[in-house]
């Protein structure tokens, strides 16, 4: 089963889907997140610290357009938007450190680039 998200930045609202991880369940029942983000190029992450198991498998740098990740270190909740410094020419996102892959945007979220950095989303419940 997937949660439904909205991201909503200063500049709209982007929906995504989570799957059902323990990561994402702690993320959409806490029903309303205040995350303030850094941008790197074509990803967006913001300190969201997480009381929760974390796999041990499952990190990857390799990621798509629209990906919704959490970065163990940090405790970070990120979204992979664009090319990011370290893609190649086909221009898919990669990491800078490995992530745990959560989730996907719906449709364009290429609006999230100007969402700002040190800017504040709201993640929100969406039914």
């Amino acid at each position: 089963m997937v949660s439904r998200i909205t991201v909503r930045t200063r500049n709209g609202e982007y929906p995504g889907e989570l799957d059902d991880s323990d990561i994402s369940n702690a993320i959409w029942l806490s029903n309303r997140l205040t995350v303030e983000i850094n941008m790197l190029g074509g990803m967006m992450y913001g300190e969201l610290p997480l009381d929760v198991i974390l796999p041990k498998e499952g990190r990857t740098t390799k990621l798509e357009t629209g990906d919704i990740a959490y970065w163990p270190g940090p405790g970070a909740f990120c979204i992979f938007f664009g090319p990011t410094p370290l893609s190649g020419e086909d221009g898919q996102p990669v990491a800078p450190y490995p992530v745990i892959r959560i989730g996907k945007m719906i449709g364009d979220c290429s609006g999230l680039e100007e969402a700002g950095d040190r800017q504040k989303i709201t993640i929100l419940q969406s039914f």
